[in-house]
């Protein structure tokens, strides 16, 4: 009777089971964002996206951070700042972020249109010649699956462009990227000549382009549902924004054109409000900027200063250094001019501040220390082991000469013709006690 007592208070009831039922949750940390293309910062924990150039993302400390500006000051010839906004365009396509593309110069089209070929490795393309491919009886192509027999059951080709699961990537920029994969990703233009100045009667700051521009961003970032605070009704997604040419005279700007401008605080005030924008969205800004045609340097600072990145690029093209041996393996130099400060008391240093990048025939890379930078510290080396290498000689020759009992011990026979092997401690050589009237003027 002891043991049943025993056995039926140690089964479980219905009314035991409800009271073990609990609501009780094990408290986890706050999820980021899973976006495609997109990875949390190792430093600060700021979600960035990559801006085509893996050695640029390094240099930021992994990539961009949404809701910052990048700025980019355009070398003369406007060839490889203008190169660098294609990378950051293309990475948006492969990545399926939603671009928005402004210039005044030339048709946001015609710049799409130059984007470099992406080289995918992960990341199956949809092409409609390949559609009849999908529609054909797998017995009909059994013959021409022989040597591969073991891929017959894989799919053939994707039904759409799948985003890459890799951070950045590889582009060749002797190529340009296929109309399909194109029309594959959203893309909003703001083309100034498309946009006619209306007449104000209040006076602004800003520019009529400038404000123009503004509104458009905030309307595409109000639609299209990019603000932190708009509802998770749909998947998130990055907003890619790239502004050409900000500040020259096609956006009816004067910086570039007088020392003092009349519209001195038309750019500032823009991206100070572009700026306020972009840290509510998730949203990415490059913008850049002809820096070597203004004229005021104070204003160029302020300009620096307004934007969370800044880099400049100094092209050899044209210049002096374009025929020096010194520069021959690269084709400009980049200067950093300002990093982000983002949940950190101090930005995240690069290891070289002397940076030089070159356009190879398929790839623009960027690298730390210039090749005059590496000889010149070379030369330096060599000098040091040379003036080392002579005293160690001088010193062996004074040995060799001197006599017999003023010979320095080094643990040898005195009388061996054979030459003692000298200390591990090199400078024992330099501090030898020898004859003075032996030693060597």
């Amino acid at each position: 009777m002891m043991a049943a007592s025993v056995n039926n208070a140690c089964a479980p009831s219905a009314d035991c089971k409800q009271l073990i039922t609990t609501s009780f949750q094990k408290k986890t940390r706050n999820r980021l964002l899973s976006i495609p293309g997109t990875r949390p910062s190792v430093q600060n924990g700021q979600l960035l996206i990559s801006t085509g150039v893996t050695s640029l993302d390094y240099l930021f400390g992994g990539g961009l951070a949404v809701g910052t500006v990048l700025l980019i000051e355009e070398d003369r010839y406007d060839s490889y700042s203008r190169m660098i906004l294609k990378y950051f365009l293309a990475e948006g396509v492969v990545c399926r972020h939603e671009l928005f593309l402004a210039a005044a110069q030339d048709h946001p089209n015609d710049i799409f249109q130059e984007l470099p070929d992406p080289i995918l490795d992960d990341v199956a393309m949809y092409k409609p010649g390949d559609q009849q491919g999908l529609l054909h009886d797998p017995k009909d192509s059994s013959d021409a699956m022989k040597i591969a027999w073991r891929y017959q059951n894989l799919p053939k080709v994707q039904s759409a462009l799948a985003s890459s699961s890799r951070f950045g990537h590889y582009y060749d920029v002797s190529k340009t990227m296929e109309p399909e994969i194109r029309q594959a990703a959203k893309c909003h233009h703001f083309y100034l000549a498309e946009h006619p100045s209306q007449s104000t009667a209040t006076h602004s700051l800003m520019l009529e382009s400038y404000s123009a521009l503004l509104k458009s961003i905030e309307e595409v970032i109000r639609r299209e549902g990019y603000q932190v605070t708009a509802p998770m009704t749909k998947s998130r997604n990055i907003l890619r924004i790239g502004l050409h040419s900000l500040g020259s005279a096609l956006w009816g700007d004067d910086l570039c054109c007088r020392d003092n401008p009349k519209h001195s605080h038309a750019l500032t005030t823009f991206l100070y409000g572009l700026r306020a924008l972009l840290r509510s969205s998730l949203a990415v800004a490059v913008v850049t900027v002809p820096s070597h045609l203004i004229q005021n340097r104070s204003l160029m600072a302020s300009i620096t200063r307004l934007c969370d990145n800044a880099i400049a690029l100094e092209s050899f093209k044209g210049s002096e250094r374009e025929t020096s041996p010194l520069y021959k393996d690269y084709h400009g130099l980049l200067h950093v001019r300002q990093l982000p400060h983002l949940n950190c008391l101090a930005s995240q240093l690069p290891d070289h501040k002397d940076l030089a990048f070159k356009l190879k025939r398929k790839q623009f890379t960027i690298e730390g220390g210039c090749h005059c930078c590496r000889l010149w510290a070379g030369c330096i080396y060599l000098g040091v082991i040379g003036v080392w290498m002579s005293e160690v000689m001088r010193c062996i020759h004074t040995w060799l000469h001197a006599p017999l009992l003023t010979r320095p011990s080094w643990g040898c026979d005195m009388n061996s013709t054979t030459l003692p092997t000298p200390p591990h401690n090199p400078e024992w050589l330099l501090y030898t006690q020898v004859d003075k009237h032996n030693c060597l003027d």
